[in-house]
């Protein structure tokens, strides 16, 4: 891992003809520009929630199918973590839903049964009744709101209800429920997973579990199973991606037992289960620095992998997670930095692994990449102020001695509830900032439990002003592989030529004064600014450089021209870095021309400084790139091995999949072969779609009836490569690097040619070049 020096930038503080402070540059922004509209008045805000909020009750009352539930934000707090309102409903609502019950003291109230608990609409005590909230006592005010669980009915505060849950009777939709409900849906929601984890009769009968007592019981797995688990090899695991569930609770309650651990007998492809392991053993066999990994398994498709292991002098748990591609998602590594004496698996991260499995999915599939994050609940691995993780790839730290995934994979740092607002606003800030805390260059990719946090109350940034930290309806758009190079007397903003139309769809949302653009991390640069938030509030603006090396070119966070600048102000533009960005000053004539040669994909140049200079000026340049940064580093094709580094593809955004004999086949998404543009050589986009969901289902069923001989084979991950160019036609299919047998691939031809021939919009076209991936799973259906 590249360590990293920083250095507060007073050089950087004022680029000459800039500002010295912040104050100056987002008055300058206030002066000439309304930047957004005003936000919503509180009155309209409550009139909108009271409805939403009795149309849910009608829907449970009536059993209508439910309505996402959307609670709307109003506390000032920023951030994700934001307080939203529960607001008194109408007399009428009132009165339906408490016909029935006494109105008596709160103590009378019914309790919702714990087998109905989610499942049917509660009885919702009416905020009359409610003069404080119902678990810790906190009167209610203007500040401290009411709301109700979902699952309960009751009335708590923010604090109290803070949690989230899928609820059956919402449809399986997301309600806000208390803590008490979250762990006991939790708990149930466990209970039942532990009854699916890999085989059907993976639990032991029970006068076998009452015989086994205490000590270790092992299965023997049958032939069948054996080839089932070939997969499930440290080195060459695979299967369906998981989310984790959130953590427990404000104080969770560490679970009963371990997930079963997968164990080999020293024969490859010869595995056993190994049930209750006691945790005191476990741990002794990761102290003694095994060379394998334990393996647990979460679910019939999930893997979690955990390892002991020193990494830049440091003692973490290694977990990481295997079989995250099946459902689209990179895999994950968690490095966690291990407590003084401790004694106890972090298991709340394989519980995080199971949430993020179960949004990749959903319908919406809510994938994580570079820079995203996942929210947990609080308690999480036993602090109340760990907030979730922030994602990234590595770029310049040391892999050395990790057990790691096939590529794609995502590092997940720890971040803390006051540092959220950035991980959802603006990460680049958040990452880098963790690299200079921790030395590290561009940041550590390990996590520290208990820490302080970076950031406090988002105060007098000038993010405020260029991001909405109350309710997030805009925020700094950011074009992939757009960077900034800072060098001495001049400025480049250099941008890929693929990337312009997410360019124009920023400039069109845009204030016409006011161009503001946030940007990637630069892997060409050798520094990077960061911004550091004292103890007082205020932001300071410092770089954060690779030990060792020069400072030659600087990277930036984001850039912003204003049109504030007058003519008679004797200047031509003026430039200075704010924060860990760069403000540039122009006229309103250079903003149009800027604005027309960034529609028009021209390159354009600012000359800062003033009209008659009497020394050297300085150039803010804007130029357009044949070539973008390198993405879907590291993974090949399963057909042959050949690179897919820098091919443009795409997730399949609906499921498809066909199950057969206890298995199914997944189709996850599709590379385009060619460096053009696609479709290339297609009519239109949804043609180019058409034809390859078809192909996806012909492959799907002619392969339908012979999953589990392809699983038993080892082949779970499956290729199809489609060269399509004029008349010519070929499809070759693959897994492990090796083209699959002559049978099946006969089979395949037969049926994918009859799906190109059925049409003639798909004859005749130009060279198309695609590949698309699928998986082979177990039926937990």
């Amino acid at each position: 891992m590249r360590q990293a020096v920083t250095a507060t930038l007073s050089v950087w503080s004022e680029r000459r003809f800039g500002y010295s402070t912040l104050k100056d540059s987002s008055e300058s922004l206030l002066d000439e520009r309304k930047l957004r509209p005003g936000l919503k008045e509180d009155s309209v805000i409550e009139e909108k929630e009271r409805a939403e909020n009795e149309q849910e009750q009608l829907e449970a009352v009536l059993g209508l199918p439910s309505s996402p539930v959307e609670d709307t934000h109003i506390t000032d707090s920023p951030g994700p973590l934001d307080h939203p309102l529960d607001c008194k409903k109408s007399g009428e609502m009132e009165a339906s839903l408490v016909s029935g019950r006494k109105r008596g003291s709160l103590g009378a109230l019914p309790m919702q049964r714990c087998s109905s608990l989610g499942t049917t609409a509660p009885q919702w005590v009416p905020d009359s009744q409610a003069p404080a909230c119902m678990k810790c006592g906190s009167k209610f005010s203007f500040t401290k709101r009411r709301h109700h669980c979902r699952a309960c009915g009751k009335v708590f505060c923010v604090v109290c209800c803070d949690l989230r849950f899928r609820l059956t009777h919402l449809g399986g939709k997301e309600g806000r429920v208390c803590v008490t409900c979250h762990s006991a849906l939790m708990s149930r929601t466990l209970r039942k997973d532990q009854k699916k984890v890999w085989f059907a009769d993976n639990l032991l009968p029970q006068s076998e579990s009452r015989s086994a007592n205490s000590s270790p019981v092992y299965r023997s797995v049958s032939h069948t199973e054996r080839a089932e688990l070939a997969q499930a090899e440290v080195s060459d695991l695979s299967g369906d991606e998981v989310s984790g569930l959130s953590g427990n609770s404000t104080k969770p309650a560490p679970p009963k037992d371990l997930p079963p651990i997968l164990t080999s007998t020293g024969v490859k492809g010869d595995y056993t289960l190994e049930e209750k392991r006691t945790e005191s053993s476990l741990l002794e066999e990761l102290e003694r620095g095994l060379a394998e990994p334990l393996v647990f398994v979460l679910n019939a498709n999930l893997l979690a992998v955990v390892k002991i292991v020193s990494y830049v002098n440091r003692r973490c748990w290694c977990v990481m997670s295997k079989g995250m591609h099946a459902v689209g998602q990179p895999e994950v590594v968690i490095l966690l930095q291990c407590l003084p004496e401790e004694k106890r698996f972090p298991t709340d991260i394989f519980n995080h692994f199971i949430q993020i499995y179960w949004d990749a999915q959903t319908a919406a599939g809510k994938l994580l990449n570079h820079l995203s994050h996942s929210l947990v609940s609080r308690g999480f691995l036993g602090n109340n102020e760990h907030a979730g993780f922030l994602y990234v790839r590595p770029t310049f730290q040391s892999l050395e001695g990790l057990p790691l995934p096939a590529p794609p994979f995502l590092f997940g740092l720890l971040m803390l509830r006051a540092e959220a607002p950035w991980a959802r606003a603006f990460p680049l800030r958040l990452m880098l900032r963790l690299g200079a805390e921790y030395r590290f260059y561009p940041c550590p990719l390990f996590s520290v439990r208990f820490r302080e946090p970076l950031f406090g109350p988002v105060n007098n940034s000038i993010m405020r002003l260029l991001v909405d930290f109350r309710f997030y309806r805009y925020t700094l758009p950011t074009v992939p592989g757009l960077v900034v190079d800072l060098e001495a007397r001049s400025t480049c903003i250099r941008i890929p030529k693929t990337r312009h139309p997410e360019l124009l769809k920023a400039l069109n949302k845009s204030n016409e004064r006011v161009l503001a653009l946030g940007s990637c991390f630069n892997e060409q640069a050798d520094s990077h600014l960061i911004c550091v938030q004292t103890e007082d509030g205020q932001y300071q603006t410092q770089a954060i450089s690779i030990h060792s090396q020069p400072r030659r070119v600087t990277g930036s966070c984001f850039f912003v021209f204003s049109g504030a600048l007058k003519p008679s102000s004797g200047y031509l533009a003026k430039s200075s870095i704010v924060e860990d960005g760069l403000m540039v000053q122009v006229t309103m004539e250079t903003m149009a021309e800027l604005r027309r040669s960034l529609r028009e994909m021209k390159d354009f140049t600012v000359t800062c400084g003033k009209l008659h200079p009497a020394e050297r000026q300085e150039c803010v340049h804007i130029q357009w790139q044949d070539e973008e940064p390198c993405f879907n580093k590291g993974i090949i094709s399963p057909i042959d091995g050949k690179s897919m580094e820098s091919l443009t593809n795409s997730k399949t955004h609906q499921r498809l999949e066909y199950r057969a004999s206890g298995k199914l086949i997944r189709w996850t998404e599709v590379f385009y072969l060619l460096k053009d543009q696609p479709p290339n050589g297609l009519n239109n986009h949804t043609s180019h779609n058409r034809l390859t969901e078809r192909l996806a289902r012909a492959f799907c069923l002619a392969l339908c009836q012979s999953l589990c001989l392809l699983k038993e084979d080892g082949m779970t991950k499956l290729a199809l490569r489609v060269i399509l160019d004029g008349q010519k036609m070929e499809f070759l299919a693959g897994s492990n690097g090796q083209r699959l047998p002559a049978p099946y691939q006969d089979c395949l031809n037969q049926s994918l040619t009859s799906v190109v021939q059925s049409n003639s919009q798909y004859q005749g076209l130009a060279a198309c070049q695609l590949e698309l991936i699928f998986y082979i799973l177990e039926d937990t259906s």
